[in-house]
């Protein structure tokens, strides 16, 4: 192991370089035979249903049911909406026949071309069209709103440059699809939603992130706002890590969805919809995690505590036996996750690297000296500082160092961004700026034009107008023209 942890590229050398062996070499994910797709490993899955689990008991807790869509999504649907179509049609991925034949020479398979399909489905991108088409049923009254749903999905894009967990054509997510009956209650619930994001990001993920609103040309096709949570990575490159759409009545509109108020009147149905996906595994990864290999934090770690035996022969290992089983049940009755790796295939010293690299957050050792002492080895993954203790109240110990590294790592990364958001005023001094990465505050004056010549020229997007921002009026750092108030400004992922 100790070879393989060599390999792990350091991030001051390579940081992309780093994100990719680390992503292998922790179990996480591979490539699949699908360019452009990926295998999530148990380990990796393990991590994304625990953040699956807490996110979607977060959900229940606002009043939304999860229910399932249709994969496969008539092409036609998709044009209704126009802005909707042009967002999403170089990314659309066709399904145009429903059934193979063998060659007559039995060389293999090939599209029968008499089963081709009245009309092309899609393979979906996002849900808004099949989702809205199909609350036309449900809907024909106030008293039918709100419907207040969630899906847990598989979608698919067409990436071309694609990186394990950031960015793959095929990811897991869940969106949300809810309707309302005033345009007041559906910019509540996009606020609300948004609120449930950062709390996960912040108080589950460590990860700390600003809170803002897209600008036009970087909101979601078809919404008339794009609410966003954005995180800063190791590299100081940002990463969207959540989004929550208003998006008023254009889709009711695309499908009909119409409802009786009660003042007996028809009207158009108020829409939302919000998402994250396993992008959230890679910021995850970027923020915490070390060249030893992932930090995790403890609330999302599979595995919080390992517990790892030192011997030298069979009755030593009885003996550790009996005491690690004592404390892995008093953990467990804490609630605490543990794993006590007696393998005997594998020497101490890989077992430590394994475990480091896959960001176990609390390490126990234990060999005959501790027995007879009552003590055991303690080590913490997030600063790797290790002391020996005694056994009595362990979990208790444990316990309190599990909340200690969830406060710890979140305060690092909240630190790190701290250290790497500056104020610029001048065009000249954002575009030398922009090169050393971070997050830059700075003024613009509103208009795409000037949005489209920073992006071109600089590789940078405005990644949010912070809700808790600046809002002292100044000139734009490009035009001179007047500016209502500073815009977070990054490269991003």
């Amino acid at each position: 192991m100790a070879k393989e942890l060599k390999e792990l590229t350091k991030r001051a050398d390579n940081y992309s370089q780093w994100y990719n062996d680390l992503v292998v070499k922790a179990d996480l994910a591979e490539q699949s035979a699908v360019r452009g797709c990926m295998v999530i490993k148990p380990y990796g899955y393990a991590i994304w249903e625990k953040m699956q689990r807490q996110l979607d008991d977060m959900f229940k807790a606002t009043g939304h049911v999860n229910a399932y869509f249709p994969l496969l999504i008539p092409k036609s649907f998709l044009s209704r909406e126009a802005e909707h179509v042009e967002g999403f049609a170089k990314e659309c991925a066709v399904v145009t026949h429903y059934r193979l034949k063998t060659n007559p020479d039995g060389t293999g398979v090939v599209v029968d071309p008499a089963a081709k399909l009245e009309e092309e489905l899609i393979i979906r991108p996002t849900s808004e069209t099949i989702i809205w088409n199909t609350y036309k049923n449900w809907i024909h009254s106030y008293r039918d709103l709100p419907i207040l749903c969630n899906q847990w999905a598989n979608v698919f894009r067409w990436e071309m440059r694609t990186r394990l967990f950031l960015r793959t054509a095929e990811f897991l997510w869940q969106e949300g699809h809810t309707a309302h009956a005033t345009r007041e209650e559906a910019e509540a619930e996009a606020r609300r939603m948004l609120e449930v994001y950062a709390d996960f990001a912040e108080n589950f993920m460590a990860v700390p992130v600003i809170k803002g609103v897209k600008s036009a040309n970087e909101r979601f096709a078809g919404a008339l706002d794009t609410y966003t949570i954005e995180a800063m990575m190791q590299d100081g490159k940002a990463l969207q890590s959540g989004t929550s759409h208003f998006l008023g009545q254009n889709f009711a509109k695309a499908f009909d969805v119409q409802f009786i108020n009660k003042n007996n009147e028809l009207e158009y149905v108020w829409a939302t919809s919000w998402g994250v996906s396993t992008r959230l595994m890679g910021a995850l990864i970027m923020t915490h995690s070390d060249d030893n290999g992932l930090v995790l934090p403890p609330k999302l770690a599979p595995i919080q505590v390992v517990i790892i035996p030192i011997y030298k022969n069979a009755e030593q290992l009885h003996a550790i036996d009996v005491k690690a089983d004592e404390i892995a049940g008093k953990l467990r009755a804490m609630g605490i996750s543990v794993k006590y790796d007696n393998a005997d295939n594998k020497r101490p010293g890989f077992k430590f690297a394994d475990y480091e690299l896959k960001g176990v957050p609390v390490r126990l050792v234990m060999g005959a000296r501790d027995l007879e002492n009552g003590t055991v080895e303690i080590m913490r993954r997030d600063t790797l500082e290790k002391e020996t203790i005694p056994v009595d109240n362990i979990e208790q110990v444990v316990k309190g160092l599990l909340d200690e590294i969830q406060a710890n790592i979140f305060q690092k990364a909240l630190k790190f961004r701290q250290e790497h958001t500056i104020t610029v005023d001048s065009y000249d001094e954002f575009k030398e700026k922009i090169e050393e990465g971070g997050f830059i505050l700075a003024h613009w004056d509103g208009t795409t034009e000037t949005e489209e010549r920073i992006k071109e020229e600089t590789k940078a997007t405005i990644r949010c107008i912070p809700f808790d921002g600046d809002t002292t009026p100044g000139v734009c750092m490009v035009t001179g023209k007047p500016s209502a108030r500073r815009v977070l400004f990054a490269r991003s992922y």
